[in-house]
């Protein structure tokens, strides 16, 4: 996949709206991180001496905390690097993966997926990173075989046809490609989409950067999201803001409704509207882990 894809979308409109998948239209957070992410954990790491630890800890890191919702292979390396600290880890001698490699390969690659990472593999034949390049692969095969049906928020289809009236509509996510395109589809959602960009095409922050940066005035851009990684990929863009509060998506997209999207179009986001949102947004993620 290529950045290139959405450097080349032309404006239909002088109004542009990035928007997150998973836990931002689509209520697929949770199930994906308990049902398919910890369970493969618990079986490709060899875990279950730590079964409640690590679930616990998983999901202060990827669904409860100012973590949530960022590239997999990073929180995995947060959830190892505080398990590591647990004193019942400690005094069991736990065996947690090395993740040594893993943090040279985030830090020097900007599409942290799969592919990627398989041929980092061959160039590192590290045992502990094919364990985890395997984990990352059965998450991938087993959400593809199982997980169907996940209907958006409520309030999610009406916000979008209102959007695409006034703006160009991009999917920004993290989350596989091949993922997040079959889940759109399978709602009909994709229609009104002028792309849908995975994990494949980089970070969110050059996703949007790639196809709103310079083709639209700053204060006409705005990304919807439901984590701190979207309010920072906002921010490093210079554009505007508009989060989905967890536990409160229904009730965040009647308000984008009926007073964001307004406010937005009529150039009166940015200032005491966008500041007070965004206060609400990060009281509602605490920045302290489970240890």
């Amino acid at each position: 996949m290529s950045p290139e894809i959405l450097s080349s979308l032309k404006p239909q409109h002088d109004f542009f709206v990035g928007i997150d998948s998973d836990g931002c239209v689509f209520d697929s957070m949770e199930v994906k991180q308990k049902e398919f992410f910890i369970p493969n954990a618990l079986k490709y790491f060899e875990l279950w001496p730590i079964s409640g630890l690590l679930r616990k800890t998983w999901e202060s890191v990827n669904l409860y905390s100012i973590n949530r919702g960022g590239n997999r292979f990073i929180s995995l390396i947060k959830v190892f690097d505080l398990l590591s600290k647990n004193e019942t880890v400690k005094k069991h001698r736990i065996l947690l993966p090395d993740t040594n490699l893993l943090k040279q390969w985030v830090a020097t690659e900007n599409k942290l997926g799969n592919d990627t990472l398989r041929k980092f593999v061959e160039k590192h034949p590290d045992s502990s990173l094919k364990k985890i390049l395997l984990w990352s692969e059965a998450v991938n095969e087993d959400i593809t075989k199982w997980l169907r049906n996940i209907p958006p928020f409520e309030n999610v289809k009406p916000a979008i046809e209102k959007i695409i009236k006034a703006a160009d509509l991009v999917v920004i996510s993290q989350t596989p490609s091949e993922a997040v395109i079959r889940e759109w589809k399978e709602n009909g959602l994709d229609v009104y989409t002028r792309a849908i960009a995975g994990q494949e095409y980089g970070t969110k922050s050059e996703q949007l950067k790639h196809a709103a940066g310079g083709k639209y005035d700053k204060d006409k851009v705005i990304m919807i999201g439901d984590a701190i990684g979207d309010l920072n990929a906002s921010e490093a863009n210079g554009i505007l803001f508009f989060p989905i509060i967890p536990g409160k998506e229904e009730e965040s997209w009647k308000i984008f409704i009926n007073e964001g999207l307004p406010v937005f179009l009529e150039g009166k986001f940015l200032g005491d509207f966008q500041k007070n949102i965004i206060n609400e947004f990060r009281r509602s993620l605490p920045e302290n882990l489970i240890m």
